[in-house]
């Protein structure tokens, strides 16, 4: 390699990047949980969508379980970040478990909206993605008015009992491109469809994705560190490839990039998930430093400075009396 050739090879490292407010509170949830109660706790779903928390935390003592009926009656199960449906707080309630709920503050906030609208008779037309947890959640505040659009198709097979009174809700983890492009879509159908009281798209998600698009039109490759099971995460690699970057890659680890992916690239961009904990990304800087993408630039496009207060369960008194 000549001198010239290894001065063009560049990282240009997105921030915002990695764990946000909500999936911080989540994790230091169990943690401390484990701390004040002992092992085993029990947590219903992945705590976060991230495989190395996942397992860092199941070292720890943690018991994963699908659902509140494999928790042993009378013992402590945490509802992950994602959020439950009244149906899963009722079975807890049934079973007599001790309950800490780590439901973001910013999902449970689209719950309240569909309390909302529930009660003043609205169709919710919630855009979402099939089967994801906080989908199931959210719908499950309503099932009887919540219909999830998640395809083109879908959009078609909606049915309202009055279009005057129809509004539109979202996941808090999509690309914020394709959630307006199906309100486009509805508002096709339902030219009176409301809007959300406020976005619903999590601010962390909507940074994350902001950044990505300022660096991917330089990028020749663009690794996303995250994992597969995470919305997040596999729409900032959508967001980098729509908007220029010539590949872009998920991964959990540094250990998984193919050495292929980076002939003929001059500049990476690196970037990772909102349930991604720095050290992984740290990690990938050094291996991308041992290939010779020493140079990292760090471009930024916003400063986060929310924190949500820790649930009431695991706070000591000196911290209740602190939290507003």
């Amino acid at each position: 390699m000549t001198a010239s050739e290894a001065t063009t090879k560049r990282v240009l490292l997105a921030k915002p990047r990695g764990y946000c407010a909500g999936v911080d509170r989540a994790v230091v949830t169990v943690e401390k949980a484990l701390e004040k109660y002992g092992p085993p706790i029990y947590v219903r779903k992945e705590i976060v969508h991230n495989r190395h928390v996942v397992d860092t935390l199941r070292e720890r003592g943690v018991i994963f379980v699908e659902e509140t009926s494999e928790v042993p009656e009378g013992a402590m199960v945490v509802f992950s970040a994602h959020g439950v449906s009244p149906a899963v707080h009722a079975e807890a309630e049934e079973r007599n478990l001790r309950t800490i709920d780590a439901t973001c503050p910013l999902v449970t906030k689209v719950h309240k909206e569909v309390n909302r609208f529930d009660r003043e008779d609205y169709d919710i037309l919630l855009i979402g993605h099939e089967g994801h947890e906080e989908v199931e959640g959210t719908s499950g505040e309503a099932p009887d008015r919540v219909q999830l659009v998640d395809t083109a198709e879908d959009v078609e097979r909606v049915r309202v009992r009055d279009p005057e009174k129809v509004v539109w809700l979202s996941q808090t983890t999509l690309s914020v491109d394709e959630t307006m492009e199906r309100v486009d879509q509805l508002k096709e159908r339902f030219p009176n469809l409301a809007d959300p009281p406020s976005d619903d798209i999590c601010y962390a998600t909507s940074n994350r994705q902001i950044a990505v698009k300022e660096m991917a039109p330089e990028c020749d490759l663009v690794i996303v560190v995250g994992s597969k099971n995470s919305s997040n995460s596999k729409r900032l690699v959508e967001v980098a490839l729509q908007a220029g970057a010539t590949n872009a890659y998920l991964v959990d680890y540094a250990r998984e990039v193919d050495e292929s992916w980076l002939d003929g690239v001059s500049t990476v961009g690196v970037t990772s998930g909102a349930s991604v904990p720095d050290v992984l990304v740290m990690e990938l800087l050094e291996w991308l430093s041992e290939r010779g993408w020493s140079d990292v630039e760090e471009v930024t496009t916003a400063n986060e400075k929310i924190a949500f207060a820790l649930p009431r369960e695991i706070r000591d008194a000196r911290e209740r009396s602190s939290v507003r």
